[in-house]
């Protein structure tokens, strides 16, 4: 396994100490910053850890200690603390017109044999329509409850 060796300059030795002795920080941010103060090869150490050392004191694995020395020297100290920002982009499916032609069909009469609108029964109609190439019922029920329309019971009054 390669090894990181972790250094670090007065100034990041500073911020990392104010960083776990004030403020409040996640809990994933503090246990990284005593990971690289203590891991810190660097002439303002006083003295070295070991990673055994590091991970009986935190309660913590090896691996973890291994991945945090990997990110900071490999990226940085930003992303060594607080981690990699997810890149993935996820398509929308559902858009404003959809949702106008879901809340209309779910007002209408619900089908032949049915008392009133399932969820899984407004997922198939609207694919059977061609508002939509295919859905499930969890995404008719989030349009659904952000639109405010409830499938219960309506109250009489």
């Amino acid at each position: 396994m390669k090894k990181y060796i972790v250094t670090l300059a007065k100034e990041e030795r500073e911020v990392l100490g104010a960083l776990t002795s004030k403020g409040e920080h996640k809990s994933q941010k503090i246990l990284n910053a005593l990971i690289l103060l203590g891991c810190d090869g660097g002439e303002y150490q006083m003295k070295r850890s070991t990673n055994e050392e590091i991970a009986c004191v935190l309660n913590i694995s090896m691996r973890k200690i291994d991945r945090v020395k990997k990110l900071f020297v490999e990226e940085g100290i930003e992303v060594a603390l607080n981690g990699r920002k997810g890149s993935r982009i996820y398509a929308k499916k559902v858009d404003g017109d959809f949702e106008a032609h879901l809340v209309a069909v779910s007002c209408s009469e619900p089908p032949e044999g049915f008392a009133r609108w399932s969820l899984r029964l407004l997922a198939d109609k609207v694919v059977e329509l061609g508002y939509i190439d295919s859905i499930s019922h969890e995404a008719v029920r989030r349009v659904l409850k952000k639109t405010k329309l409830s499938l219960g019971n309506e109250k009489e009054g």
